[in-house]
């Protein structure tokens, strides 16, 4: 391992050479109190930055292990550390110092929620950083003076300001990771009470604004308040009992007027399959893990999706027990999401009315008088709901405000007035009963099986002609893949860009580890899971590198589910 003093010299020898000169600097290099390890060197000052390192012992660091004696504390130890670093660039580093992105040092981008990230590593032998420097360059000519500023300067008072124990605020440190462990207790012990979903007395649905996760902050935020027929008690192993709304298994139906807080409460849901950070608001809002949002998507791809449980007999004849379609309508696209789900294990469905397809949510029975069942190839979710639950064991939270035959269904009815909920479930059945229609069921006996798919490995291809492997975020609504771009902007459930990376390279590690063995997409998404907790996230990713954050299995099948280039194999009947 070379010394500081050695970068030192090689920076003032290659200053005002070509920008190719930086390849020399890749290495390790001790800078007594830490650490530096260059893993690679960006082409030019526009490209990427370069990937850096940075190792504190855990003689200097001194974080104690009961701060990361399990998983859920590591995760969120290293959370905070990732965050405390993000914080220490804001106010150590110059920033920009010449061409493209010169002088930039940045870590992962991140939002409110906790997720294990490959941008921190803390363990019983040290803590480390994996972070991104913008070599500086004037045009393409190094600018050798500016980095040794960068790392002699900024980066060792980044180092000591975030990866040290003592320069943290304890306090804060010891919170955040208590808040995860008793958000994480909480979703462990939700079945063991027969409930999906947790929100704690005085939680923060309300955001700042459409396109920002931060919680509202105006005095007319109203705090979570629950029924008291739904209260139920966690006792936490940090902050003792957590009263709030404990939402049954079942179907649970969530209605109200217009902007009373119906979707801001299913939105939270969605989120809470996440810790999130102290301060959010819905740090204590808890969804089962498997909750997974269902929507109508107009327009995307199928692949021989047994969508039969909802449509068959179609007039064009296509076999909806294997359907496929470059171009799916509202209620195809919703019976796939549902079925592509339930394959993936899914065992809540998050729906919302206004983001559904209405032929696909109710057939009334004017309608169904008009239109007789053979003529109409849709079995509507009323029909199917109940079904699901009985067959599958699979939950239902839906927000509807304009059918009250769902009434029919629900087990649980919850009604948000003013952001106060409401039990109004017995009178919601009183008004059943009082308002009794003639409408038919049409879902049959049973839901229907959910048949596993094989995919072909050679349809999930990532490289161009150059045979170049090209697997990109752009943003959190698109990933580029080969030459496809896979189109996420319906998922609702990924939380940050860095998921939206890892989801193309678990995709690929997919393709070439599990489905050239045959494995069905369930079976593969097992195998991934149990590999990444043996092994980390890291051993699954094509590079070295600390902008990728840990993804759901969920979101990784929808992600693949949308890819146009894949094929499953025909399955024999």
């Amino acid at each position: 391992m070379q010394t500081k003093e050695d970068l030192r010299r090689l920076l003032q020898r290659i200053d005002g050479a070509g920008y190719k000169a930086y390849k020399s600097i890749k290495g390790q290099y001790n800078f007594g109190r830490f650490i530096l390890f260059i893993d690679s060197i960006q082409g030019d000052p526009f490209a990427s930055p370069s990937r850096v390192r940075t190792r504190v012992d855990q003689s200097v660091a001194r974080f104690p292990q009961e701060l990361y004696r399990n998983k859920v504390r590591r995760i969120a130890l290293e959370d905070y550390i990732t965050r405390a670093f993000a914080w220490a660039i804001s106010q150590a580093a110059e920033g920009h110092r010449g061409s493209g992105k010169s002088g930039l040092i940045s870590i992962v981008d991140f939002g409110q929620a906790v997720l294990e990230r490959t941008s921190m590593e803390v363990n019983k032998d040290y803590v480390e950083a994996s972070f991104s420097v913008g070599l500086p360059a004037r045009g393409r000519t190094v600018l050798g003076q500016q980095a040794i500023a960068m790392f002699f300067e900024e980066i060792p008072t980044i180092v000591e300001q975030a990866l040290i124990y003592r320069n943290l605020p304890t306090s804060k440190v010891a919170e955040h990771v208590k808040t995860i462990e008793d958000a994480s207790y909480i979703r462990s012990n939700l079945e063991d009470k027969g409930l999906v979903a947790f929100v704690a007395n005085g939680a923060i649905l309300p955001r700042e604004s459409g396109v920002s996760e931060r919680p509202m902050r105006t005095d007319r935020v109203v705090q979570f308040q629950p029924p008291p027929s739904l209260e139920v008690e966690f006792d936490t192993p940090n902050h003792g009992p957590i009263r709030g709304m404990g939402i049954p298994q079942g179907i649970t139906l969530i209605v109200g007027g217009g902007y009373h807080g119906k979707s801001t409460l299913l939105n939270a849901l969605a989120s809470g399959v996440y810790d999130h950070i102290p301060g959010d608001g819905r740090e204590f809002v808890i969804t089962t893990p498997d909750a997974v949002v269902i929507r109508a998507e107009d327009g995307r791809f199928v692949e021989r999706v047994d969508i039969s449980p909802f449509i068959t007999n179609l007039p064009s004849g296509d076999d909806t027990r294997s359907f496929s379609t470059l171009n799916a309508s509202g209620s195809t696209s919703q019976a796939a999401n549902i079925v592509e789900a339930l394959e993936a294990g899914a065992k809540l469905l998050l729906v919302d009315e206004d983001t559904s397809a209405t032929n696909f949510m109710i057939r009334d029975e004017r309608m169904q008088e008009l239109v007789a069942k053979e003529k109409e190839p849709i079995t509507p979710l009323i029909d199917k709901i109940r079904l699901l639950y009985q067959d599958l064991g699979v939950s239902t939270i839906l927000v509807m405000g304009g059918s009250g035959d769902y009434f029919d269904v629900a087990d649980t009815v919850i009604m948000m007035d003013s952001y106060i909920p409401r039990d109004v479930t017995e009178e919601a059945r009183r008004i059943a009963q009082k308002h009794r229609d003639e409408r038919r069921p049409e879902g049959g006996s049973h839901f229907g099986a959910i048949k596993p798919r094989h995919p072909i490995p050679q349809s999930i291809n990532p490289r161009k002609h150059s045979e170049k492997i090209t697997i990109k975020a752009r943003g959190m609504d698109a990933l580029q893949f080969g030459y496809e771009t896979i189109d996420l902007a319906k998922l609702h459930q990924i939380a940050e860009i860095p998921q939206v990376r890892s989801i193309g390279d678990l995709i690929w590690y997919l393709a070439q580890n599990q489905f050239r063995n045959s494995a069905t997409l369930g079976e593969a998404l097992d195998r991934l899971e149990e590999e990444i907790s043996e092994k980390g996230l890291r051993s699954v990713l094509r590079h070295i590198g600390g902008d990728y954050a840990l993804p759901r299995r969920y979101e990784i099948a929808a992600a693949l589910n949308r890819l146009r280039t894949l094929k499953c194999k025909k399955e024999r009947r």
